[in-house]
């Protein structure tokens, strides 16, 4: 039976001691909450009447106060490449969208964790909507659940609409049932988070995580960085490089670079050699994105032989370096081109 959310609570996005804090004060026993887990996070159930090994009387308490908060999105379109964009409703009128891209050996979900975004980079579509709020760590959840090809999921990225470590407490609780044992019990190396460089939440990103973790650099000078991403006056990059050098990154964790190659802008060879000086010594991987033009944006996309010379000057500085292959363009779904006024189109 479908769930009535009005003025009801979501169990979805709770972790376990969460889950303790509401059935003791629902006065059910305290191994209940694990019970709730296993059904929400395990059996993916949808409603509180799937949960039959609560007794009725504990079904009917929680029923009262709180639904899953499972919900469907309201909108799926299809690439001909078989990338699949989802949009999902928050509130009144206030949309997200994730990305599934299947791949030979892997299928990866593209996930947002705000309703728009602060950060307003020059170049990207989901900026250029403005900020118009925080997702709760069940509504990042609800993206994973609600994704009709969940089980045949390999990666999880937190590189959709929106900044995470701007959603730095909703986020990590996400992760934590991502990864613990009483939710999906994923490895967190099958998980990538992608940030600008917002310093206060990198650093509880780093210590509470052992996720991998991107960078979206995209410049290598400072005073080129600010005109095109205005976060680097507040987190300048050279203070987030400072700040990733103090971790080991030869484990299973990895760390990656994220440069979207604008024609004339950052893309020549004195740029690439700029860029392997500020990374030396990281061991990490280089991601060379093409731009996918946005109206009213003036940069253009990079030659694609330029980024093929791109990718072979810094692999002379033995950096790990690839050509990311654009996926879900004719859908809009695309890195940087994500942004709900176009999907309601």
């Amino acid at each position: 039976m479908p769930e009535r959310c009005s003025e009801k609570k979501s169990l979805l996005g709770l972790t376990l001691p969460q889950l303790q804090e509401v059935v003791t004060g629902l006065g059910l026993p305290k191994f209940t909450a694990t019970q709730i887990a296993g059904w929400l996070y395990q059996k993916r159930a949808t409603s509180i009447d799937e949960m039959t090994n609560i007794s009725l009387k504990g079904r009917e308490a929680l029923s009262k106060e709180y639904v899953t908060g499972r919900k469907k999105p309201v909108k799926a379109s299809r690439s001909k490449d078989g990338t699949v964009k989802y949009l999902f409703e928050i509130e009144d009128n206030k949309f997200v969208e994730s990305v599934y891209i299947p791949e030979e050996d892997r299928a990866t979900l593209c996930i947002s964790s705000q309703i728009g975004c602060q950060m307003n980079c020059e170049f990207c579509a989901t900026g250029k909507q403005g900020f118009k709020g925080n997702l709760t760590s069940g509504q990042i959840l609800n993206q994973i659940f609600e994704t009709e090809k969940f089980d045949t999921l390999t990666n999880i990225v937190y590189m959709g609409m929106g900044e995470p470590l701007n959603n730095t407490d909703e986020v990590l609780r996400s992760i934590e049932i991502i990864t613990a044992n009483y939710g999906l019990a994923w490895s967190p190396k099958r998980i990538t988070l992608s940030t600008v460089g917002i310093l206060p939440g990198l650093e509880r990103f780093l210590q509470e995580s052992k996720c991998n973790l991107a960078i979206s650099l995209h410049f290598p000078y400072s005073e080129v960085r600010a005109a095109y991403m205005p976060a680097e006056k507040a987190y300048p990059l050279s203070d987030v490089l400072s700040l990733v050098k103090q971790y080991d990154w030869s484990g299973q964790r990895r760390i990656s670079f994220e440069y979207t190659m604008f024609d004339g802008v950052n893309d020549s060879i004195s740029d690439a050699d700029h860029l392997a000086k500020m990374i030396k010594g990281i061991p990490c991987r280089v991601n060379l994105i093409p731009y996918h033009s946005i109206p009213d944006v003036k940069v253009l996309p990079s030659k694609a032989e330029t980024m093929t010379e791109f990718m072979r000057r810094l692999e002379k500085y033995n950096i790990t370096t690839t050509i990311r292959r654009s996926r879900g363009q004719d859908i809009e779904a695309a890195c940087g081109m994500l942004s709900k006024i176009k999907a309601l189109l």
